[in-house]
């Protein structure tokens, strides 16, 4: 089809074709977290489909229709057709159905029934509400705040979510955070253009502390290579939508998206070298040589206020989440700190090795013990070696890069602890315990290195668990039982437990599992264990 740009009069002389023989259609760009890869929701976009001219831009005509008064029609039209589509979804059964947000213009706002004819729409498709979401962009509060904040009240009254889009491109940025109640914020990729990191950097990193401060989530738009993906990621931001996983989708191109279960798959990681002044690290006095020379360990960057001797961490790379080894993500260690609960012992010698650090210029050490906790695998006590070194300063304010390494087995090997003490997680290798990861989505199973060791398991196991009851490590009297087990999981059981007799020999282990969701409430991931059943009767 070739494609035309219409002028004014052209566009305005197709419209009420365009909507009565229904020439605008709904594209959908999915939203997808980053450190799993699944999709989290998706945003509907308007596309107008000429017969004779083609795809027009939004760009293009956008306007004419906000100067025209044809713009809140068109954005009721999009939201029927998105109810229409979230009603064919629910009719079919589609599973993993995510919210979908839709844009409520400046000119929707003040629109006296707008949100009246959007309820009648969305009731006459029978649309739970929680599968909608309002985006607004910041533009929407020039002309007053007040009016704004009393819509914003109105669509929570309903139980919509709603999200401010282009946060930050505008002039009264921090007042619409301040008097706007929104539960979402989107932030553009625009102030990372060129570079990763820089100016930009400091400016979108403090808006995502700020939003975490807030308790609100944030997702950034525009993202097109992996590494601004995994700095958005490493700085607390997992929420991602942009070219780097997908461009936008026309209806059959989404709804296949969600039929075929697809997470998503970002471009491989660009060369290291390709993305970095190779020449700085030959001067020995910049950060680059600092975190080239120590780049294979689980690193972050905080912040230390001598003032009060307050640590906010501001970046978090994955080897640090695996080396604490308790499934953590970015942003349970940057917003809730919870790698740094220490006893009044361990924070005092912590502190003083900060304080060394700042006073030598040099890298300072120290093991500390301290309590992780995280959703899906509950409280340890762990001991962390930490090797500091300070990167910058400012008046009482100090940026530290820390080096960590996990050393809770070397300390236990020559410190007895209290009987009561958890054991932590990789202490299984030493106990009658096997451990494993079974992924929901893929039906994949990832045994430990026990299990691999001690029954011959290869790393990944395919169409779990059919493999293993073939082998017998599932007794056949015990086949079914198990393949519901999985079942249930995937339908979305949080905990299973129960003495299972394994292997040829029938010995007694009780199974376990508990199961990790999404953000729609998916599940995701299913933890197991199978610990030896001990007779104690003598």
């Amino acid at each position: 089809m070739n494609r035309y740009f219409m002028n004014k009069n052209e566009i305005l002389n197709s419209v009420e074709q365009a909507f009565k023989e229904k020439h605008f259609c709904a594209y959908y760009q999915p939203q997808f977290n980053h450190s799993n890869g699944r999709i989290v929701g998706a945003e509907a976009l308007v596309r107008w489909i000429h017969p004779e001219y083609g795809m027009q831009s939004p760009g293009d005509f956008i306007p004419v229709f906000e100067a025209n008064g044809y713009i809140t029609r068109l954005d009721l039209y999009v939201f029927e057709e998105i109810c229409i589509f979230l009603n064919k979804c629910i009719r079919d059964n589609i599973k993993n159905i995510v919210p979908i947000s839709f844009n409520v213009s400046r000119y929707d706002i003040y629109f006296a029934s707008f949100i009246d004819e959007m309820e009648n729409i969305r009731k006459k498709y029978d649309i739970p509400v929680k599968l909608l979401r309002v985006e607004i962009t910041e533009s929407a509060v020039i002309g007053g705040n007040e009016y704004l904040a009393n819509t914003v009240e109105r669509f929570h009254s309903l139980g919509y979510i709603v999200e401010m889009d282009d946060f930050g491109s505008g002039y009264s940025s921090l007042n619409v955070l301040k008097d706007i109640k929104v539960d979402i914020i989107k932030l553009d990729m625009i102030f990372l253009r060129g570079e990763i990191g820089g100016r930009g950097g400091i400016i979108i990193s403090s808006m995502v502390r700020m939003a975490n401060w807030l308790g609100t989530p944030v997702i950034i738009e525009g993202v097109e290579t992996t590494e601004q993906a995994d700095y958005m990621k490493s700085i607390g931001c997992d929420y991602i939508q942009g070219y780097l996983y997908s461009r936008p989708l026309s209806e059959s191109d989404y709804l296949k998206l969600l039929l075929e279960g697809r997470t998503g798959q970002a471009m491989p990681h660009m060369n290291f070298t390709e993305n970095i002044d190779a020449g700085k690290f030959w001067d020995p006095n910049t950060i680059e040589t600092v975190i080239f020379n120590n780049f294979v360990s689980a690193a972050a960057v905080f912040s230390f206020k001598s003032k009060n001797n307050s640590i906010e961490m501001l970046r978090v790379n994955d080897k640090y989440l695996a080396e604490l080894a308790m499934n953590m993500t970015q942003k349970d260690v940057i917003k809730k700190h919870d790698d740094l609960i220490f006893d009044d012992e361990n924070r005092k010698i912590y502190i003083d090795t900060i304080y060394k650090a700042i006073a030598s210029g040099k890298e300072e050490e120290c093991d500390t013990w301290r309590t992780v906790y995280s959703a899906c695998c509950g409280e340890d006590t762990v001991c962390i070696r930490s090797s500091m070194r300070v990167i910058g300063r400012a008046e009482n304010e100090y940026l530290i890069y820390v080096m960590i390494r996990n050393v809770t087995i070397e300390k236990k090997a020559y410190t007895a602890l209290s009987a009561s003490e958890k054991k932590f997680r990789t202490a299984g290798e030493h106990a009658n315990i096997f451990c494993w990861e079974y992924e929901v989505d893929t039906k994949k199973m990832y045994p430990c290195a026990r299990c691999m060791r001690e029954l011959g398991l290869p790393p990944v196991i395919e169409n779990y668990p059919e493999p293993l009851i073939e082998n017998g490590l599932f007794p056949a009297e015990y086949a079914d039982f198990y393949r519901d087990w999985m079942r249930q999981i995937d339908e979305g059981a949080e905990h299973l437990e129960a003495v299972i007799p394994l292997t040829d020999d029938r010995i007694p282990f009780h199974v376990r599992y508990t199961a990790e969701f999404d953000e729609n409430g998916y599940p995701y991931k299913a933890y197991g264990s199978a610990t030896l059943v001990v007779d104690d009767i003598k």
